[in-house]
């Protein structure tokens, strides 16, 4: 879950509802987040998180966080 005022990324245990997992962002994570595996069997989840603009510039920042799972 990405999108929440407090600049937070979370992964819960499906079935109990149980927080896992957080990091904080420098920009929010409003997207949807997918989930994939890689050609090394490890399973990877990715949002796209963006900010508004610094200083300025024409455009905001973003970036694509990619994280491994245990």
């Amino acid at each position: 879950m990405g999108a929440t005022n407090d600049g937070r990324f979370r992964a819960f245990e499906a079935k109990t509802g149980k927080q896992l997992w957080e990091t904080k962002f420098e920009y929010s994570a409003g997207a949807i987040p997918v989930t994939f595996q890689g050609k090394n069997g490890k399973q990877y989840v990715a949002i796209m998180a963006a900010g508004p603009p610094i200083d300025g510039a024409a455009n905001g920042h973003q970036a694509l966080m990619v994280f491994s799972l245990p």
